[in-house]
């Protein structure tokens, strides 16, 4: 094993034994996906006590699919910030990089604990969608992996944003780790297509990755079809988000190290 693979590896294991010993974390990475998914499950079902039932099991599929995919966008960023939090609050910035580690070092161990988290997280809503609700998520195909793809980028997008604006102006930008997903959620036309949002609007919703996700989402679901393009349009803006929120952080991250901020910044 590399030194750099071991460092990320290092990193990572730290987190992943406060998860291994502490039961109450595991329950908070699923409980809110599981809570997400019974509120829309229920309110499939009453569609489908008022609507006929060809027309309920379509609205039903959109909902459920749409909060079951967008959790997969903010676990992923969730899994990013509070990872970095963590080690913010703990004061182990400073003591990290007085080891080798390399900021891309922590980064991709910040991904991985994204990942892992994002898993434990989603995959039992996912099941139980399955169990309560006969809705199969995996039903969607293979086409369903480059929708997890999509999302978990910009999800980790908006994450090295929010890791950004925390190394700029410490504690104060925490609360963007909880709430800044929740504003693009609009725009993301997650249980809707963007043509009903208003004209005005309708600009940002194309800008972001997730409306072109959830746009192919509803063409699987709905029509059988893939819109090919509307994943083309979610990878080139990944690309674009991801490139700049990296470049924002590496800025970031250097200001940070020159004033000794690493050193300051925690509880």
């Amino acid at each position: 094993m590399s030194g750099g693979v071991r460092r990320v590896w290092g990193l990572m294991y730290r987190h992943l034994a406060l998860y291994r010993r502490s039961w109450p974390r595991l329950v908070e990475l699923c409980y809110w996906p599981v809570l997400q998914m019974c509120i829309w499950g229920f309110t499939a079902s009453f569609l489908a006590m008022r609507m006929g039932s060809s027309l309920a099991a379509t609205a039903g599929a959109a909902l459920l699919g749409g909060v079951l995919l967008w959790e997969v966008t903010l676990r992923s960023q969730m899994g990013v910030s509070i990872s970095f939090m963590e080690e913010m609050w703990s004061r182990n910035l400073g003591h990290v990089f007085v080891s080798p580690l390399r900021p891309w070092e922590l980064v991709a161990a910040l991904l991985g604990m994204s990942i892992i988290r994002m898993t434990i997280g989603v995959l039992p809503a996912i099941l139980l969608a399955w169990a309560f609700y006969a809705f199969n998520l995996f039903a969607l195909g293979p086409v369903l992996v480059l929708f997890f793809i999509n999302l978990m980028i910009m999800g980790w997008a908006v994450a090295l944003g929010v890791v950004s604006l925390i190394l700029r102006h410490g504690s104060g930008a925490e609360a963007l780790a909880w709430g800044i997903l929740f504003g693009l959620a609009p725009f993301s036309a997650v249980f809707y297509p963007v043509s009903v949002l208003p004209a005005v609007v309708q600009p940002i919703a194309w800008v972001l990755p997730s409306s072109h996700v959830f746009e192919g989402m509803r063409g699987v679901l709905l029509d059988g079809v893939v819109h090919w393009e509307q994943l083309a349009a979610a990878f080139g803006l990944n690309v674009v988000w991801i490139g700049g929120a990296s470049l924002l952080f590496a800025r970031q991250f250097h200001a940070a190290r020159v004033r000794g901020a690493l050193l300051s910044m925690g509880e």
